[in-house]
């Protein structure tokens, strides 16, 4: 059984943190990050990924790239990259920018263009397979990749193979940049569709800390998992919660106050 105290302690003081690198960089996608951070917080939790950063590790590839804080928050807590190097989260000259990039320690692959890390995540997997090497590639996706003919293909190569040791998270929050996802390109019912190119589909809350470790450490099935994670974005901040305008807007000092209170409870 999770230990529920625990992921939600952990959790909160992410959105904590992630809300002040945010703000004091006066950048965007505060409402991305704390959709997916729930699921970060145990992936990270669980992965079997240290400071060393052994060749045998789990793979772990973020596509919707510009959740960057919440992953360097977690490359931090882990001791991959220095505590102290948040401060610089989108500062001149850092090379802690708003979309993860490999050059940063414990990024498998650079993110933000949508439809390229389900790729790489099956060149992962593909490699362990071929390699006989111990762990996973996980791959974390955003609802709007769902549009994109790489993600299919992609869907359909893993499958081919069968890459039971792929595991992928499909943040589903219900909007894209534009605006809801179902307006733009309606791709329900999603979990039939992966099921259509041979995956194994299951659909969890994405805020519920049992639903997402229980996706993470079920036995293999002998397929490639996509799990369908129901989110909101903005979660955790009442005034940000399914309000698109966060995908790009910076919280002011009267939001950035109000929020963390909201946190702080």
């Amino acid at each position: 059984m999770s230990d529920v105290a625990y992921y939600k302690k952990i959790a909160l003081e992410a959105r904590k943190k992630v809300l002040s690198m945010i703000y004091r960089a006066q950048t965007s996608h505060i409402g991305s990050n704390f959709s997916s951070l729930d699921i970060l917080a145990v992936l990270y939790n669980i992965a079997n990924v240290d400071k060393d950063l052994r060749e045998d590790r789990d793979r772990i590839v973020i596509s919707k790239g510009w959740v960057a804080a919440s992953v360097y928050y977690f490359l931090a807590r882990k001791g991959i990259i220095p505590k102290e190097d948040l401060e610089t989260f989108c500062e001149s000259g850092s090379k802690y920018v708003g979309l993860v990039e490999p050059y940063v320690r414990g990024i498998e692959a650079a993110g933000g263009s949508m439809g390229f890390g389900l790729p790489f995540g099956v060149g992962f997997a593909l490699a362990k397979k071929i390699k006989k090497e111990k762990g996973k590639a996980f791959v974390l996706m955003s609802d709007g990749e769902m549009d994109c003919g790489t993600t299919w293909e992609s869907a359909l190569i893993a499958s081919h193979h069968k890459l039971d040791n792929l595991l992928v998270f499909v943040d589903f929050n219900g909007l894209q940049a534009m605006g809801k996802v179902k307006e733009i390109l309606n791709v329900e019912p999603l979990k039939e569709k992966w099921q259509a190119f041979g995956w194994e589909a299951r659909e969890i809350d994405g805020h519920n800390f049992e639903e997402i470790e229980n996706s993470l450490i079920s036995p293999p099935s002998g397929k490639p998992v996509v799990i369908i994670a129901r989110t909101i974005k903005g979660k955790g901040v009442s005034f940000m919660e399914n309000n698109n305008i966060w995908h790009y807007k910076a919280p002011s000092e009267n939001e950035y106050n109000k929020a963390l209170k909201e946190l702080n409870g």
